[in-house]
């Protein structure tokens, strides 16, 4: 018994030592990924149209106001009134294609992302495997303490299994 108990224990810290971790650096991976770079791309150039949208409509809008404002006093009652609404109208369709915009780019960010994030997942899971890692983490995730010499930086490893330099 004395003898299984001294060979369990000489055994033990080697078992221990015998594991590997890992770390990434999951932002440097993911700005180097060609997918990310054509979805910003993307992103800005729906962007900018949404922004250009925007800009004409609110121009559309000072300059109806502009104008009512200059014929006000010598309108009459009911064409005042119709105008008031329309500028009142073109205002909401304004504040609705803002919240829509945001709405559709919020979605279109996240919606990239997460085929993005994915294919990162599955090289971390391939490089894990490969090189029989316990854990693999991911730096950029707030991770208080990784000590650098008994965990082994797998980033390039895993830009290689992307097939980013």
């Amino acid at each position: 018994m004395k003898k299984l108990l001294v060979a369990l224990l000489m055994v033990l810290p080697l078992s221990v030592s015998a594991q590997k971790f890992g770390h990434f650096n999951s932002g440097e991976i993911i700005q180097a990924m060609p997918e990310y770079i054509t979805a910003q791309k993307e992103f800005e150039t729906k962007a900018k149209s949404c922004e250009e949208e925007l800009g004409r409509m609110q121009e559309e809008l000072k300059t109806k106001a502009d104008d009512y404002e200059k014929n006000a006093a010598s309108l009459p009652d009911d064409i005042k009134k119709r105008r008031e609404q329309d500028l009142n109208e073109l205002s909401q369709r304004i504040q609705k294609y803002y919240t829509d915009s945001q709405q559709e780019l919020n979605q279109l960010q996240a919606q990239k992302l997460q085929g993005i994030q994915e294919k990162l997942l599955k090289a971390v899971e391939e490089v894990g495997q490969s090189g029989q890692f316990v854990y693999i983490m991911d730096t950029t995730a707030g991770v208080p303490y990784i000590s650098k010499t008994l965990s082994t930086d797998v980033t390039s490893q895993v830009k290689a299994k992307l097939g980013i330099k």
